[in-house]
């Protein structure tokens, strides 16, 4: 679901680059306040993770495709403020170096994708886990947090898109909705698998744990990740997603202009003849920058506190 240059018009582009920044800024102001120090080398995990799992795409019907959004599941791992961050950090690499999302419509990707995403993946997953108060509660929250969060963000965006002038909000409502409930789905089993694994393997990442977490965990963690991208990445599903379905029915795909500010496109390193190869070693390395901006964005936010005296 991420938007190209060219979708959206000038007003809109600014409109929700405000609105993103506001965003990032609220999820800043409260991780400066609240992130303890233990955390930081988990938003540098979530941002490698996130960026792996994103290069798969799953297919969910014939000739479409869609990949993980992720953000309910880091909003109930890591807390909102921290998927915030480390959505927007994901994004920025995507714009930058793979020209995955435009870098005009960087903002708006920012506001549907990594504030309200995980703000109505975060609440839906509440809502259940106050009518369920086990594990399975937990589990399914997760489950339908991560449904929410995508059709939440397809609605965003066909807004954008409406507002824009590029396709009519009754015609690209339904398509957009219709076509994301059905990647909601894929969303909801992959975060929900992901969440009983991490919560089974490592409880201590679960949210509000005051258990430690050490670097083992994040170093096995991180080579999971650099696994995912240079061993499965590969083999993704190579059909459209699900806004490129939609523009390629609804007429207006032609409006999508090059990102001419990445540095390598389609996840492939140049130079690099073996396609495979190229996209493997491509999301290696994009995996890598994605955890060291999490890490440095972690870094600079927590407070250092100064040992009481006689302690």
């Amino acid at each position: 679901m991420h938007i190209p240059d060219g979708f959206l018009d000038l007003k809109t582009v600014a409109v929700t680059g405000l609105c993103a920044a506001c965003g990032l800024g609220w999820a800043l102001s409260k991780a400066h306040k609240e992130l303890p120090q233990r955390k930081v080398p988990l938003l540098g995990l979530g941002a490698a993770f996130l960026f792996s799992a994103q290069m798969i795409n799953f297919p969910v019907m014939m000739g479409v495709s869609g990949h993980l959004i992720g953000s309910a599941l880091l909003a109930v791992l890591l807390g909102v403020p921290a998927a915030v961050i480390v959505v927007t950090s994901v994004l920025i690499a995507q714009a930058f170096l793979f020209a995955d999302g435009g870098v005009t419509a960087l903002g708006a990707n920012v506001f549907n994708l990594g504030v309200v995403a995980p703000l109505a993946g975060s609440l839906a997953y509440r809502l259940v886990t106050l009518l369920v108060k086990d594990e399975r509660g937990r589990i399914a929250g997760v489950a339908f947090g991560a449904w929410c969060s995508t059709i939440a963000a397809s609605l965003a965006c066909a807004g954008q898109l409406a507002w824009s002038g590029t396709v009519a909000w009754g015609v690209g409502l339904p398509a957009m909705v219709g076509i994301h409930v059905l990647i909601g789905l894929g969303e909801a089993v992959i975060s929900a698998l992901a969440y009983f694994a991490i919560t089974r393997a490592r409880p201590s990442l679960v949210e509000g744990s005051t258990g430690q977490d050490g670097q083992g965990t994040v170093l096995q963690g991180v080579l999971a990740c650099l696994g995912i991208a240079l061993f499965v990445a590969p083999f993704a599903c190579p059909w459209p997603d699900g806004l490129e379905t939609v523009a390629a029915r609804l007429g207006f795909e032609h409006q999508a202009q090059d990102n001419h500010l990445s540095v390598w496109g389609d996840y492939r390193l140049p130079g690099i003849e073996n396609p495979g190869l190229a996209t493997a070693l491509a999301g290696g390395l994009g995996c890598l920058l994605a955890l060291g901006l999490a890490l440095l964005l972690g870094q600079a936010l927590v407070r250092r506190t100064r040992p009481e005296s006689g302690s």
